[in-house]
């Protein structure tokens, strides 16, 4: 997960980020492994700052939650067997707690978090102008910057072997498939 100097990059954050409750969340389990420390340290920096938490920066998964993420998600496997429901950061809880963690790793750990989530905030844009321009030149101008986009959030180490695009229009809905094929 860590390049050689120990900084986190910010494809390492992105392969973590899930999607509940409409909105892109860290889980606990993923902010401790990105910040180096145990899950229970990040859950007593919330538990000791209740004031900075408030409504909308951090949730307590549901049951039925946590299985679809153990399911959908190979990196959460490990919540599996635990007892504890898994509490999620949003974009503004993971901005909050870093002003709480404080070191070097915890410095470019944020910065890391910040660049993913303005990566996926471009990356819904684009996919929203997609869907509303009907000018396939741009449209395929839109999917390309999609691809390159997906790539800087979830492989950044390797390199486009090939590009597929399939657009398929079904009254008014745009169904988009985008296959980057890579190799390291």
């Amino acid at each position: 997960m860590e390049n050689i100097n120990g900084i986190v990059k910010f494809s390492d954050v992105g392969e973590k980020v899930v999607r509940l409750r409409d909105q892109d969340v860290l889980l606990d389990f993923s902010v401790a492994e990105l910040y180096g420390v145990e899950t229970k340290r990040v859950n007593e920096a919330v538990k000791n700052n209740p004031d900075k938490f408030p409504e909308g920066y951090i949730f307590e998964l549901q049951q039925s939650e946590k299985q679809y993420v153990v399911e959908n998600f190979d990196h959460l496997q490990g919540l599996k067997k635990s007892p504890v429901l898994p509490k999620a950061f949003t974009e503004k809880g993971l901005y909050m707690l870093a002003t709480i963690l404080k070191s070097e790793r915890a410095a470019q750990t944020t910065i890391a978090i910040i660049e993913a989530f303005a990566k996926l905030r471009e990356l819904s844009r684009t996919i929203g102008e997609m869907s509303a321009n009907p000018d396939k030149f741009q449209q395929k101008t839109l999917m390309q910057k999609s691809g390159e986009i997906m790539a800087d959030l979830f492989g950044e180490d390797m390199q486009t072997t090939g590009t597929e695009t399939e657009i398929e229009l079904n009254f008014a809905v745009l169904k988009l498939k985008h296959t980057i094929k890579r190799k390291k």
